[in-house]
């Protein structure tokens, strides 16, 4: 998403939309294209002191009572929470008959698939998508609910991303007639059973086309996982063995829906906002949540919360690693940008497509199953440039269009937005008034990394001092990294 940031709550929240009145040791590594990598370089550790935030999430909060506050805000799709995590007492016996099954081995990206799907992110999707699943994801971004109400066809849900499992023919042979096979992941351990299997033709070019809108060479998601994929996709019932860790120092702010749901309860909110990103938080972006915040008490809710959601599977190799974002969002707390009593910072564990107005969907839709009732929306959102032109893949405006359309997205407030850049005469970030343009400078997300890569500051007020001091010495560290991994040249 690009740096330059939206809103304008009031005059979207029309009738159309449903608005209620208030009453494994995984290190992490950057991406490249290869299969079951995540490679260019490895740190074992981050590189910054675990600096929490778990004050956002279970600090003692002395909130004021209040009446009618329903436990939950809004309903999971298909009115039921998904967890696909076998109960402790039945672990050892699954674990057991997981072994004589035939064995399919997972990527990296994968596992954070299993993860998604297993917490219930996906909800109803209660496994890799058989054919009939992924035939509706891919031509209709949505999928029918058998029996969800409706004329006896069942509801529509929104489900705008394949969410699939490939395999090569070698495995497909290994697994036979098997209906039945368990999921190895990168450690070699068995995270899951997968049951009652279908395999299927992996249509890669078909596949590539309905979800970025092109073929182009060079999509980031498209090289790392589906080059190097096999030619068959297999779908089933999941069963997750035990809650996937990735041991990185970062699990505490994995809240899955079901723990987010019971915070939100916890704090007694009466709206949930949610806002993802996958760079640091600038003061442009605080200024639209606190804004946001600040507009729903105008409204007439009492206690609205803030859902700061970095997404943190797979993203491309020139983004800010996730241990880092954690750490720079760390010190927006800390120095009061954002209300840590407002706020709860928790990672969203899906891979990023960067397939603009197609994922934006998937995002949406994930935040309705963790709680969330409100969903703000940047400009060119989920978009990246064109990978082999110098223009925007996507129009920067489609994202928001997208969602207010969007199949199945009906119950979900969608938050369009105004123009927010760096005002130069009040040196701070602030809403762009066009009577002034020539004021007001836009500093992009790339802009943004090539002042922390030369060490350059970028104007004051644009991000908190401390916020900026961890991107900084990211990319020192950097620097320091590749320069040892220079060859010397001897006299």
């Amino acid at each position: 998403m690009s740096l330059t940031i939206k809103l304008q709550l009031l005059p979207f929240l029309n009738q159309n939309r449903h608005h209620a009145a208030p009453t494994k040791n995984i290190t992490r590594k950057q991406h490249v294209s290869g299969s079951n990598r995540h490679n260019v370089r490895i740190r074992p550790e981050p590189i910054y002191s675990s600096n929490s935030l778990i004050i956002a999430t279970t600090r003692k909060l002395k909130l004021p009572r209040m009446q009618g506050v329903r436990s939950s805000l809004i309903e999971p799709d298909g009115g039921a929470l998904v967890d696909l995590v076998v109960p402790e007492s039945q672990r050892g016996l699954k674990a057991v008959e997981a072994e004589a099954l035939p064995k399919v081995r997972l990527t990296r990206v994968d596992l954070e698939w299993v993860h998604v799907i297993g917490e219930g992110w996906a909800s109803p999707l209660r496994g890799f998508m058989r054919e009939d699943e992924y035939l509706q994801s891919l031509h209709f971004n949505s999928m029918r609910v058998e029996g969800g109400g409706g004329g006896g066809g069942g509801s529509v849900v929104n489900m705008s991303l394949p969410i699939v499992l490939a395999i090569d023919d070698e495995t497909k042979g290994q697994i036979g007639s098997s209906s039945n096979v368990s999921l190895i992941g990168p450690d070699g351990d068995c995270v899951a059973i997968l049951r009652s299997i279908q395999i299927y033709k992996h249509n890669k070019e078909e596949r590539i086309a309905r979800t970025w809108g092109t073929t182009a060479p060079g999509l980031p998601y498209v090289e790392e996982v589906i080059t190097p994929a096999g030619n068959w996709l297999i779908g089933g019932d999941l069963e997750l063995l035990k809650p996937i860790k990735y041991n990185d120092g970062l699990d505490h702010y994995r809240l899955s829906p079901k723990q987010l749901r019971e915070e939100f309860d916890r704090r007694e909110a009466d709206a949930v906002f949610a806002f993802q990103l996958r760079n640091p938080v600038h003061n442009g972006h605080a200024l639209l949540m606190n804004d946001t915040r600040n507009r729903l008490l105008e409204m007439g809710y009492k206690n609205p919360i803030l859902l700061l959601h970095p997404l943190g599977g797979f993203t491309k190799a020139d983004d800010v690693p996730l241990d880092v974002r954690m750490e720079q969002h760390s010190k927006v707390l800390e120095d009061g940008v954002l209300d840590p009593e407002t706020t709860i910072v928790s990672i969203f564990p899906s891979p990023m497509h960067y397939a603009g107005p197609t994922e934006v969907q998937w995002h949406a839709k994930a935040r309705i199953n963790a709680g969330a009732n409100f969903y703000i929306v940047g400009r060119d959102p989920a978009g990246m440039g064109h990978p082999t032109e110098k223009r925007d893949l996507y129009d920067p405006d489609h994202g928001k269009k997208v969602l207010s359309m969007a199949p199945g997205l009906e119950k979900l407030n969608i938050l369009p937005f105004r123009v927010a850049a760096y005002d130069t005469k009040d040196k701070k970030m602030a809403f762009f008034d066009p009577t002034r343009s020539q004021d007001f400078l836009f500093i992009s997300g790339t802009k943004m990394r090539a002042y922390a890569r030369s060490g350059e500051n970028p104007p004051d007020g644009f991000m908190c001092p401390s916020g900026w001091k961890v991107l900084v010495n990211y990319y020192k560290s950097l620097q320091a990294e590749e320069a040892a991994q220079q060859p010397v040249l001897s006299a």
